[in-house]
């Protein structure tokens, strides 16, 4: 069995939390995930700070701008794009400052090419995903910049080993031809999925760090993932309908954080209930107990942004408690 770049009996969020306070934010996730933190993303700040903008930033050379409330390929650089990267440098100084010292794993997260290519336009009308050409330049752009990235922080945080997330919830409707024209009369051409992974491939070899690519909408493209060369798969086990392909991918040695803790209340949550669902599944599949706390890494289901405050950090210290009882068991 492989090495998995995590420890074990981890947990970690999936990126997003309410709120605007990223000092309050960055304390809370290493507070509540010290095993596996990561850099929260609050999409409450607005633009620049949601998920397509945010990661738009991170482009080489590919200037956005909103427009209509849409983010765009721009001529230029403008004020849209600053704002991203004052936000993106503020997030990294609450990093750099709280996790002085810290020498364990902590996770990035960016959307991937495909997502950003379905959700930014061409500046002459429709998505970057109807020009195949946009789309490779898009790739090559943003896995330039993500090595950039994963650079940075290594510089601001030198003991800890870099773990990126490739948020991908565009990816099953890109593969099935599901993503609408601007009309919404149509939708784009489905892409091919060896080309789906090759494009995902290329930033996971850029990044020089492990890769986790994430998907909490149904229909997850496990061999996708696999074929680019992921060493782990996100996702929310209330979508799981099949779990051949998840066992298969396992089997070969994929990580899997296992989305396990809703996203919403309903009700008091607990780490023992987390486990149990974890620990079932694992079951399921069929797999001897002692490869569950190394493969497995404990999340919610989805990103918190839209849940409230106090149950975030019940939810968070309960997938940190998750991974607790199942390293111990």
């Amino acid at each position: 069995m492989p090495e998995f770049p995590w420890p074990a009996g981890a947990a970690t969020g999936i990126g997003s939390l309410p709120g605007t306070d990223i000092a309050e934010a960055q304390r809370i996730v290493f507070g509540e995930l010290p095993e596996l933190p990561h850099l929260p993303e609050l999409p409450a700040r607005g633009p620049g700070a949601d998920m397509i903008g945010r990661s738009a930033g991170f482009l080489v050379e590919l200037p956005v701008q909103l427009y209509a409330g849409r983010w765009q390929m721009a001529p230029r650089p403008g004020a849209d794009l600053r704002r991203t990267a004052d936000l993106l440098e503020r997030d990294l100084d609450q990093a750099t400052e709280q996790g002085d010292g810290f020498a364990g794993t902590f996770k990035l997260q960016s959307a991937g090419p495909w997502t950003l290519a379905a959700g930014i336009d061409l500046q002459i009308g429709g998505r970057v995903l109807r020009d195949p050409g946009a789309v490779r330049d898009l790739t090559d752009s943003l896995a330039e910049g993500l090595r950039r990235h994963v650079d940075e922080v290594r510089k601001r945080l030198p003991r800890a080993s870099i773990l990126l997330q490739l948020d991908e919830p565009s990816l099953p409707a890109v593969l099935a031809g599901q993503v609408p024209t601007e009309s919404g009369l149509s939708a784009y051409r489905a892409v091919d999925s060896p080309d789906a992974a090759s494009a995902l491939r290329t930033v996971v070899e850029a990044v020089g760090v492990p890769v986790v690519t994430h998907c909490c909408a149904p229909g997850v493209p496990l061999q996708v993932f696999r074929d680019a060369q992921a060493a782990a798969v996100a996702l929310d086990l209330s979508l799981l309908k099949d779990l051949d392909p998840l066992g298969e991918a396992i089997e070969a040695g994929l990580g899997l954080f296992a989305g396990a803790a809703p996203t919403r209340p309903s009700g008091a949550i607990t780490g023992k209930q987390v486990a149990e669902r974890v620990t079932k599944l694992w079951t399921r599949l069929g797999f001897p107990p002692a490869r569950l706390p190394e493969q497995v890494v404990v999340t919610p289901a989805c990103g918190l942004a839209g849940a409230p405050e106090p149950y975030v950090r019940a939810v968070l210290t309960a997938c940190r408690e998750a991974g607790r009882r199942l390293a111990e068991a």
